[in-house]
């Protein structure tokens, strides 16, 4: 690819109480993590309507982390301990995925995202860790960036395992995870406790860690972003 591939990147919503807007955006570090490993970031805005035009104006498509997604994507109902949700994201983002691979665009996750990408190609997700047996590591951790949390290791041969190492510490900031994995993924990233932190697929890589959020003070972890783009022939 001659020039840099324009990676859109979906956005979170956040009201106004003072003069009843809502605001669309997203962390800057993603936006940095995404420039800094050779793509250029475009920020998406909550628009279901336009969907199928972002799909076809980018190159590919990262879904950022945020709120809880609704159980209903993984048909389910909402249990105990399910934090906020926002219904029109949700949909913005089914339309956003679903006319990304109809067109063969690569998806990328991170945390919220990957959990979407889950859900989407047919997986359920625990919607409150604490309360999942044989769940113990420290998924929701309390100290803020760029302090690590865990180790984690890679499938061999895996994208994340060409650039991570078993045993690297990433973050973690969630407090659901995956439950059964969507048959199209492959698993390639593992908590201690055994949780999928990983994903990969055709066209399909996502994380439940933030790389965004430690990959200035701690450069392995910008491995997440180098295998994104190196999918796409991209070297940083």
């Amino acid at each position: 690819m001659s020039r840099s591939p324009r990676i859109g990147l979906t956005s979170a919503q956040f009201p106004d109480a003072h003069l009843g807007r809502t605001f669309n955006g997203t962390s800057r570090a993603y936006t940095q993590g995404v420039a800094q490993a050779g793509g250029l970031p475009v920020l998406l805005p909550v628009l279901p309507d336009l969907a199928e035009t972002y799909a076809r104006d980018v190159d590919a498509v990262l879904f950022t982390g945020g709120v809880d997604l609704h159980p209903s994507l993984y048909a389910e109902h909402a249990r105990r301990g399910l934090g906020e949700v926002d219904p029109e994201r949700d949909a913005f983002e089914v339309a956003l995925y679903r006319a990304a691979r109809a067109l063969g665009k690569p998806t990328f996750g991170i945390c919220r995202g990957f959990q979407l990408i889950n859900a989407l190609e047919g997986g359920t997700l625990h919607q409150h860790l604490p309360d999942a047996d044989g769940v113990w590591a420290d998924h929701a951790q309390l100290s803020r960036p760029p302090v690590l949390a865990h180790a984690m290791t890679f499938t061999p041969g895996s994208q994340l395992a060409r650039t991570h190492t078993d045993g690297q510490l990433v973050n973690s900031y969630h407090h659901q995870g995956v439950r059964d994995l969507a048959p199209t993924l492959t698993a390639t990233a593992f908590a201690p406790d055994g949780l999928i932190e990983g994903v990969e697929g055709e066209g399909i890589l996502a994380v439940q860690w933030h790389p965004e959020l430690t990959f200035q003070t701690h450069p392995d972890t910008f491995g997440t972003f180098t295998a994104f783009l190196a999918s796409m022939g991209v070297r940083a």
